[in-house]
């Protein structure tokens, strides 16, 4: 009778366990995001890179989606376009100032949209051999954050001789950044702008 008390309780044991890993397979599955293909033409001279886009940017299929991220109104004040205008419209007065955008990571795994939540080991960036390619003009490659300037430092740069470009690293214009959006303003226009650049002293 023990024998085949025993046998029931490793059968219900293993099943629990086999659906303990089904949960964590399917949660693993849901965690997985992709980014979108880069806002790139060929005269582009500056790239901006981000991390990987938040929850609402992904729904929406549209870069930074998020009313409280403040990018579009940072983009807007310092090129002169209506941050609330259609985002199309956004999007091609990027082009037409020679701005590039994309995403350090092609995909990771992260529940929600802070880059505290990506899980290490779960990094595989973008193919930049191809961006590189198609803008070769790019002069100065801008990180969105801390999180894009270390991604795009450790899975990027030992692939390429890119050392002849200026990189620099921006306030990130997530809400996540609670630093006055003046501020962010003013710095990213000091290093989007300005003619020649320091990438310590603008290092914030």
């Amino acid at each position: 009778m023990n024998s085949i008390n025993n046998i029931k309780f490793y059968i219900l044991l293993t099943d629990k366990l086999n659906r303990i890993k089904l949960v964590k397979a399917i949660l693993i599955l849901m965690s997985i995001v992709t980014s979108f293909s880069p806002i790139a033409n060929k005269s582009a001279n500056v790239l901006i890179l981000g991390s990987m886009p938040g929850v609402i940017s992904l729904k929406e299929n549209q870069y930074y989606a998020h009313p409280s991220n403040g990018f579009w109104r940072i983009m807007a004040s310092i090129y002169g376009f209506n941050a609330k205008s259609d985002y199309n419209i956004r999007v091609n007065n990027l082009i037409l100032s020679d701005i590039a955008l994309w995403d350090v990571l092609r995909s990771c795994e992260r529940l929600g949209s802070l880059d505290s939540d990506i899980r290490n080991g779960s990094r595989i960036c973008n193919d930049f051999k191809f961006l590189f390619n198609h803008c070769p003009n790019i002069k100065l490659i801008a990180f969105n954050g801390v999180e894009a300037e270390k991604s795009f430092n450790k899975f990027v740069m030992p692939q390429f001789d890119i050392q002849h470009l200026t990189f620099i690293r921006l306030p990130s214009s997530s809400p996540a950044n609670t630093q006055a959006l003046k501020e962010k303003i003013l710095i990213w226009r000091q290093g989007l702008k300005a003619s020649t650049f320091d990438q310590q002293e603008l290092k914030i």
